[in-house]
C-alpha cells in the first residue's frame, strides 16, 4: 500500500515557521511560509510562498500537449503519480497560466494579468521574478541558490525556507533531470532555463 510522501522532511530546520492550507479543489494540503529579505531596490520586503509545488489536475502522458482548455492537466514524471505526490506536477506554460493552449506557441501577452492566479487555488497567485528575487535574497541566506534548495535530496541548505526540490522539468515533451534540477516559468512570455 502506498504511503503518501511526508513533505515535512523537505522543510528542514525551519519547521516551526511553516503554516498549512488545504486546496479545496482536491483536498491536498500544502505548507507555506513568509520569507523576509530584500527586493531589487535593496529595500526590506517579504513574500508569502508555498513551500511545495502544486499537484492538481488530470494526469496525461507527456508525449501530448496539455491542450484540453476545459480542465487542468498535469504531467507526473515517468507517468508515476508517486512522483507528483513527492515533487509536485509538471505543467506547460499556458497550462500553468490557465490560458488557452495556443498560448504555448503564439503571443498571449494581452491575457497576462497583474498578480496572475493561473492554476493556483483561490487566494494565491503565481510567483514572479520579483518574488523570487526576495526569496533568493532572504535574510540569512548566504548560500545563493543552494539556500533555496531543500537539504533533503537536493543538495541545499534551505536557509530561506523555500524548500525547492529537484522535480525536474518538461521540455519539448521530454522529461528531464528528476532529483537533479528544477524548472519553472514566470508570469511573462519567454523561456527561462531550469535552475540546476
Amino acid at each position: 500500500e502506498y504511503v503518501p510522501f511526508d513533505h515535512t522532511v523537505t522543510l528542514g530546520e525551519m519547521r516551526d515557521q511553516y503554516k498549512k492550507f488545504t486546496d479545496e479543489r482536491n483536498g491536498r494540503s500544502y505548507y507555506y511560509i513568509t520569507i523576509r529579505g530584500k527586493n531589487k531596490d535593496g529595500e526590506a520586503d517579504s513574500v508569502t510562498v508555498m513551500a511545495e509545488n502544486l499537484n492538481i489536475g488530470k494526469m496525461i502522458t507527456y508525449v501530448k500537449d496539455q491542450a484540453d482548455d476545459t480542465t487542468i492537466e498535469r504531467y507526473c514524471y515517468d507517468r508515476d503519480t508517486t512522483n507528483c505526490d513527492r515533487y509536485g506536477a509538471l505543467y506547460q506554460w499556458a497550462e500553468m497560466m490557465q490560458l488557452p493552449s495556443r498560448c504555448n506557441t503564439e503571443s498571449c501577452a494581452d491575457l497576462i494579468q497583474p498578480n496572475h492566479q493561473g492554476i493556483c487555488p483561490d487566494g494565491w497567485r503565481l510567483l514572479t521574478q520579483d518574488d523570487f528575487y526576495i526569496v533568493l535574497h532572504a535574510d540569512g541566506n548566504t548560500h545563493g541558490i543552494e539556500g533555496v534548495r531543500s537539504s533533503y535530496g537536493f543538495n541545499g541548505y534551505n536557509s530561506t525556507g523555500y524548500s525547492l526540490v529537484g522535480a525536474g522539468y518538461v521540455l519539448n515533451r521530454k522529461l528531464k533531470n528528476i532529483g537533479e534540477s528544477a524548472g519553472w516559468f514566470y508570469t511573462e512570455e519567454g523561456v527561462d532555463a531550469p535552475a540546476e
